[in-house]
């Protein structure tokens, strides 16, 4: 598994990052919520440790910014906040597991591993536009029952727009949804990934509708 370990005691995360590798997993490390931001737009990871209090915002931001472009990788709050109003708002804003600090090592990998297996056999509904197949769950692409591969910016359009079928989507709300909002992107950014996905997965799976933005599913306007 590929772990982000979103913590900014730097004594602990060395110790959480070897203890890591030591059960085979490799680790990225985090110690603010902007480098953190960051790279959960670059990367798609097996699972996220979370800090709350973090420098440069809070880790329940980070979390719902997550979760609100449908990003559904597991994540285990890890912190010394232990009231029950913490792990409350920690769970409803889409926390998989919640642990207080101090913690055993060993509860922690075993933790780590059940959010794993938990999301492995999560049933999401597979979303589909003509001959275009998107399964969340195993974040998979197929065209016409092929696989298509789809670097993680492209797969995140897809998603965005499969959600919103029908509908108008703007190059913002696509921005933002993509990026989490955060970060300077080139103008052209989201276009570009649109015409990647029409190469992949035909010409006439998204509209772009000039002036307003755009829409899966129809002829472009």
């Amino acid at each position: 598994m590929h772990i982000l370990l979103v913590e900014d005691d730097a004594p602990l995360a060395q110790a959480v990052d070897a203890g890591l590798r030591q059960n085979g997993w490799r680790c990225d490390q985090a110690r603010d919520a902007a480098t953190a931001r960051i790279a959960l737009v670059d990367h798609a990871y097996d699972a996220v440790l979370l800090d709350l209090a973090l420098p440069g915002g809070s880790g329940i931001e980070l979390l719902r910014t997550l979760r609100a472009r449908y990003d559904a990788t597991p994540v285990l709050i890890v912190t010394a906040r232990d009231a029950l109003s913490d792990r409350i708002e920690g769970l409803d804003a889409g926390a998989d597991d919640y642990l207080v600090k101090p913690f055993q090592f060993d509860e922690l990998y075993a933790r780590l591993r059940a959010v794993a297996r938990r999301s492995s056999g999560r049933v999401a509904p597979v979303l589909r536009c003509g001959g275009v197949e998107l399964d969340p769950a195993r974040r998979v692409v197929t065209r016409d029952g092929a696989a298509v591969a789809l670097s993680i910016h492209e797969y995140r359009t897809l998603l965005a727009l499969m959600e919103r079928q029908g509908r108008i989507v703007t190059r913002e709300q696509l921005e933002d949804l993509v990026y989490g909002g955060d970060g300077a992107i080139e103008s052209n950014t989201i276009a570009v990934y649109v015409h990647q996905l029409r190469r992949k997965l035909g010409d006439d799976l998204i509209a772009t509708l000039r002036g307003y933005g755009y829409r899966l599913g129809q002829a472009r306007a």
